[in-house]
Order: structure tokens, then C-alpha cells, then sequence
């Protein structure tokens, strides 16, 4: 058995003058609800474990730790109130990926305890979701909640995302390297990662049972992010006054409002403003989707561009961003997502009760970028003086898109509320180098690094 150090508690710089909310300490109790609520109307396919957590001990509480969350007033624009919600407080990912991953792997936890059986999560990602599964993996071990050999994962990511990932002892670790394969696929379509990782949990979890005592878990479901996610409702009710307001977010299935969406409405306790919050999403133009589907009825509506000066521009949709270098840039390869299932969801939700979307373009984040820069500093986000250094590029995103929106009179709200989703620059982790990952060609590929990571 591979042991690993217990590391120290992490400390987190509180981007407020309020102390962080360690939300998923402060929200046990109610996560724990909302989970087995969520549990009793989920329809899961193959291995999924009970919707419970472990008991809450000081393990867990360190274990816990780096889900937590704060908020901030950034002044405002064009006289409407603008405030920060940070969802980037653990320095191991930047990232709102680790409430998830911190609640996934925890029920993981809670399964090996109770049963003593092995667990391996499989999960296709763009980056950020598999950098916040592992480091959640990571901590579970270091925090003795499981040891190495309990719980293991298995990502697999598009080869245009591997400069986004994270290195950590997972991958630096001959032992641990092995146990929990990062694969790439270098296909044209990144998308294609989801159907291989789904293929590979349907077709080979019974096999990896009976061959190695490993229980292999799917865990891209909605449900799963969602739980989490009612943290930020739990929390925008205990800190936040209860007015109107409109919540923007760079999506690429809109997980994160839904969560919100599903615990400001299920789970708070308290009766909110008209008919709920207003939701509005920032996309990029590599996959406009649910800004194309709720405003055109399609997911592939795209407006027509003139050529002028090195810039492709246009007027006649306020939605779309004026000024792009290319009509279909990849701004962030963690967008990846195309039609997503989500989006017919969305578009009810924000019909209901209000909101809408807009997609903006590199020129005209890296027009806004020195306003955004300053707007974020006191809020404790430092991005890099030279855009060039930035690769996690949604926080900037969402700020653009609402930045715009109010100066094209999209926006009338009492006051926006920004997601604080990701940010993070090449000073803030190093990425695999080579021979750190996997490369996949397609099934049988995945499907024997998945064997291997559970006989190792």
C-alpha cells in the first residue's frame, strides 16, 4: 500500500473582509438533506453509492476545508450594483469544481467505509473537472479519510485541454500515477471524451468488480453537481440582502445555476423575491449553444460577420460579441460543450423568471481586461498584468458579458451577482509533462489503462 503524507490544513486568503464560509462545514446538515432528497428521486444507472456523506469529523472537516465561499461588492456600472461571488478558494484548483468533487468523492468515502469495497471514479472532463476530482482524491488520502488503495480515478480529457491540467502527486508518483491515469484522446471532437468514459463505465463495471474488487463510477451527472451547487443558494440566503437580483455565470451546460436554481427553490428555507432568481449566461463563440438556442431556437444559429481592419465584426445582434479575431474561436478550451442537454431547462427557467445571455469574443475580453483587473483586485483576485498568462479564462468571461450587457442596455437589474467560477494564470501550477499521461485512441484503449489502474 502506497501511503501518503497527511498534509497540513490549508490556509485560504479570504477575498473579503469577512472570513471565508467553509460552506460545506457550515452547510453539513443541509447538504446531507438536500443529498438524501436528491437520492430518493434519482434514477441512476450502473454502480452509484448511497446519497449520504461520512460523519462529520475533524478528518472531514480538514477534508472539507477548501469548499468554501465569500462575496464581494465591486462597486457598480452604469448605476447598477455589481458583487462578487467567489467559488475559487481552494489554491490547489481556482476552480468551483472542488464543492463537487469534495461531495462526490466524501459519498465515495462513506461507501468504502460502510461496505470495505474498492472504489474508482471514471469521469471525461475538459480540465478543470478532473483537476478538482483528483485534488479531491488527494485529499482524501492525505486527510487518512481513505488510503490509497480504497479510492482511485481515472479522467479522460481532449488533447487541446492537457496544458489546463494540474500536476500533483497523482501524477508525479510512479505508484499513484499508475492507480490514477490521466488519458488523453486526440481526437477531433472533444466531445467524444464523454461518450468513450461513459462506454467504458457501462460496458466494463461488472468485469473491473469481478476481475479486481473495484467498483467503477460514472459520476458526470447532473445530480451530483447539483447537491453541491445549493451551497451557493444556503449561502447567498445567510449572506446576501433578499432582492432582485440577476445571476451571471460562463457556462458551458449551465451546471452551476442549476444547482442554484435547485436549492434557492427546494432548499432554503426562505421565500425569495417575484418568482425567483434571473439567470444569465456568458458563452464564447467556439460553442454559443444555450445563448443560440434560448434567444434563435437552435444551437446553431451564429450571426453573419464582415471582414474589416484584421477583425470580423457585426451589429445586428447585441447577444453576439461585435468584434472577434475569429468567427469560431476556441476562447477557453474548458467550453466545450455543444448542444448541450441542459440548455432546454435553462431556456424554461429563464422564460419563467428572468435573465437571458450573451456571448463575448477574446478582442473583447482583452478590451475589458484592464477595468476587469482592477474591478476584481480588492475583491482578492489577482489576475496577471499580461492576458497572455491567463488560462482559465471564465471568471474574465463573465464579467465581460456583463460589462457589455449594461453598456447595450441588455442588463436592468437591481444588482448583478458574478459567479466566480475559475480564474487561474501559468504562475499558478505547472501541467503534466508528457510522460505523464495516457494517450487513448478509442475504447479498448481506455479500457485496458482502466484494468490496469485497478490491478495496480
Amino acid at each position: 500500500m502506497t501511503s501518503v503524507r497527511t498534509a497540513p490544513a490549508t490556509v485560504l486568503e479570504p477575498a473579503a473582509p469577512g472570513a471565508v464560509c467553509r460552506a460545506l462545514v457550515h452547510y453539513y446538515d443541509d447538504l446531507s438533506r438536500v443529498l438524501a432528497d436528491t437520492g430518493q428521486r434519482a434514477r441512476t444507472t450502473g454502480f452509484a453509492p448511497a446519497w449520504q456523506l461520512p460523519a462529520l469529523t475533524p478528518a472531514l472537516e480538514r477534508f472539507f476545508e477548501p469548499g468554501g465561499i465569500s462575496t464581494r461588492d465591486l462597486g457598480s456600472h452604469h448605476g447598477t450594483p455589481l458583487r462578487f461571488l467567489n467559488l475559487m478558494h481552494n489554491p490547489r484548483t481556482r476552480t468551483t469544481k472542488t464543492l463537487a468533487s469534495l461531495m462526490i468523492v466524501a459519498r465515495a468515502v462513506a461507501h468504502i467505509r460502510r461496505t470495505g469495497e474498492s472504489v474508482m471514479i471514471i469521469t471525461p472532463s475538459s480540465a478543470n473537472k478532473a483537476t478538482a476530482l483528483r485534488d479531491a482524491v488527494l485529499r482524501a488520502h492525505e486527510t487518512g479519510l481513505v488510503d490509497t488503495e480504497q479510492l482511485r480515478i481515472a479522467c479522460i480529457v481532449p488533447a487541446t485541454s492537457c496544458h489546463k491540467l494540474w500536476r500533483s502527486p497523482l501524477t508525479d508518483d510512479d505508484v499513484l500515477r499508475a492507480r490514477n491515469p490521466l488519458a488523453v484522446l486526440d481526437a477531433a471532437q472533444p466531445l467524444h471524451v464523454k461518450e468513450l468514459a461513459r462506454s467504458v463505465a457501462d460496458r466494463e463495471a461488472d468485469t473491473l468488480w469481478a476481475r479486481h474488487g473495484v467498483r467503477l463510477w460514472h459520476t458526470m451527472d447532473l445530480n451530483n453537481y447539483a447537491v453541491a451547487d445549493t451551497a451557493r443558494a444556503l449561502f447567498e440566503r445567510d449572506h446576501l440582502p433578499a432582492v432582485p437580483r440577476v445571476h451571471a455565470h460562463a457556462v458551458s451546460s449551465a451546471f452551476g445555476l442549476l444547482g442554484h436554481f435547485y436549492g434557492q427553490q427546494q432548499h432554503t428555507g426562505r421565500e425569495w423575491p417575484d418568482t425567483g432568481a434571473r439567470y444569465f449566461l456568458v458563452q464564447h463563440l467556439g460553442t454559443p449553444d444555450m445563448v443560440s438556442s434560448y434567444y434563435h431556437g437552435t444551437f446553431d444559429y451564429r450571426p453573419r460577420w464582415t471582414y474589416r481592419d484584421g477583425l470580423h465584426v457585426q451589429d445586428s445582434d447585441p447577444r453576439f460579441p461585435q468584434r472577434t479575431f475569429a468567427p469560431h474561436e476556441q476562447l477557453d478550451a474548458t467550453f466545450y460543450t455543444h448542444a448541450p442537454a441542459t440548455s432546454e431547462r435553462m431556456n424554461e427557467i429563464i422564460r419563467r423568471q428572468g435573465g437571458g445571455g450573451i456571448v463575448v469574443s477574446l478582442a473583447e475580453c482583452v478590451d475589458r481586461y484592464p477595468l476587469v483587473r482592477d474591478l476584481l483586485r480588492p475583491a482578492g483576485v489577482e489576475l496577471p498584468s499580461d492576458p497572455r498568462q491567463l488560462r482559465e479564462w471564465s471568471l474574465v468571461m463573465a464579467m465581460t458579458g456583463v460589462l457589455n450587457a449594461l453598456d447595450r442596455g441588455l442588463l436592468d437589474e437591481t444588482e448583478v451577482l458574478v459567479h466566480g467560477s475559475g480564474s487561474y494564470d501559468a504562475g499558478d501550477y505547472q501541467a503534466p509533462q508528457a510522460h505523464q499521461l495516457r494517450p487513448v485512441t478509442g475504447y479498448e484503449d481506455l479500457r485496458d489503462l482502466v484494468h490496469a489502474a485497478a490491478a495496480g
